[in-house]
This record gives C-alpha cells, structure tokens and sequence, in this order.
C-alpha cells in the first residue's frame, strides 16, 4: 500500500512538473522583447530586416528545418487552416529555415512540394536564431503589431496549432 501511496506522489509531482513546464514554453524570457533586427535573405536572395518586415497585423514567426518532421507536420496543419487565419486576424506567417550550408538547398524543395503560402526566409548561420534564444526546432512565436514578442512555443504535438491560434486570437483582441 504505501508504494502505491508513493507511486501517486511521484506521479502528482511529475505532472506537476510537466505542467509548469507546459507554461515556461509558451511564455519564454524572449516574450515581452522587440524582435530583433538582423539581416537575412528569402529564397529570391533579397535582403529582409527581420525588425523591418513592415506587416500591418500579427506575425508569426516559425523557425524549422527541412530534416524536421515535427517542423514540417507544424508548418502542414497551420498551412491548411493559414487562409481563415489570415481573414480573421490579418496574421502573417514567416517560416525561418534554419538549414545550414549543406542543407539549405533543399528548402526550396520542400517550400515548393508543400505549396506552403508563407514568407520563407533562410539563417543558414543561426544569427537570428541566437538572437531569438531558439535552441531547438520547431520554435515558433508570435508578434504582435507592434514588433513585440508576446509568445512563444518549443516543439510541436499534434493540437498545438490549436493553442497558437487562440493565443493569437487573444493577442488581436488585446490590440484593438
């Protein structure tokens, strides 16, 4: 009886843990920071200023990797619900690939298998990454319109394009 006793103690903890995990992902020491302005190219080769990008309503911002399933499965749900999106709330999306020398010239690849309908931009030397305290992908954050970071979210399960939506459906609210 008493490991049982102990079993539902570590499992009360362990959640709790989780938990408060759960919420240090969403609101990270970056929420709350201008976004940064460094200089990256999109796949034409022009030059964006990430500070700069000049976007009338909310921008999300998602950083991936073409060898990053979770990245990709992320990028694929939002990508079939983007459009309603865009109407109700005026977001714009920007994947930032963050694929190296070796790997960058598969972004267009995928990009175009994907029929993705969002501004790409690449940070082949993980400048922008650094600055936005991104250590692992996927990673994607929200803007509001006024170039603050107000949200943040490491990894991707299945439902969370849910929880982006609706902080983003919160982060408009709160502008208007």
């Amino acid at each position: 009886m008493k490991k049982i006793a102990l079993l539902f103690i570590g499992l009360s903890m362990a959640m709790g843990s989780f938990a408060q995990e759960a919420e240090t992902l969403e609101f990270s020491k970056e929420t709350g920071k201008k976004l940064p302005s460094i200089q990256l190219k999109d796949m034409e080769g022009n030059t964006v200023n990430t500070a700069e990008m000049g976007f009338e309503g909310p921008v999300i911002i998602s950083f991936w990797a073409t060898w990053c399933k979770p990245c990709k499965a992320e990028l694929n749900m939002i990508s079939e619900v983007y459009e309603d999106w865009q109407e109700e709330t005026g977001v714009t999306l920007v994947a930032v690939s963050v694929d190296d020398e070796k790997t960058k010239n598969s972004v267009p690849l995928v990009v175009n298998g994907k029929s993705w309908d969002y501004e790409i931009l690449m940070d082949p030397n993980f400048d922008f990454r650094r600055a936005m305290g991104v250590n692992n992908v996927p990673h994607t954050f929200i803007i509001d319109k006024d170039g603050t970071i107000r949200y943040s979210h490491n990894n991707y399960s299945p439902g969370d394009e849910d929880k982006l939506y609706e902080a983003l459906v919160r982060i408009v609210a709160e502008q208007e």
